[in-house]
């Protein structure tokens, strides 16, 4: 399955600790953040769902934003984590690898039975 054709319920939920995650290594734009996403896999994110999450995160404290002036061309604005963007962004991966983790074993088929954790087993 390529990343443009992961559901878009699931890319809701993971874009923001994706984005912080890539502004742990520096500030960087909304376009090179795009691409970013799709080189790690995320397939193709529109600007109208990108900008409103950083707006969202600047909002929360965790972004502080600086136009740059652009090489020959307009100017961009940059996004860059703050102290409390880069502790939320720590906080959000620890959160998102436990829940990855409990999702997986519950579609590897790792979970107890339903039966058997409310001891019933053998009672059908």
């Amino acid at each position: 399955m390529t990343g443009d054709n992961w559901p878009s319920e699931w890319l809701r939920g993971v874009l923001g600790v994706c984005v912080l995650r890539i502004l742990t290594d520096g500030s960087s734009y909304g376009y090179a953040i795009i691409q970013r996403l799709a080189e790690a896999g995320l397939g193709t994110v529109k600007g109208g769902t990108l900008y409103p999450l950083l707006g969202r995160l600047e909002e929360a404290g965790h972004l502080e934003v600086e136009w740059r002036p652009g090489d020959g061309g307009p100017g961009r604005k940059f996004y860059a984590l703050t102290q409390q963007g880069r502790r939320e962004a720590a906080d959000q991966a620890a959160r998102w690898a436990a829940f990855t983790a409990t999702t997986r074993m519950l579609t590897d088929g790792a979970l107890p039975d339903a039966h058997e954790s409310a001891g019933h087993e053998g009672r059908d």
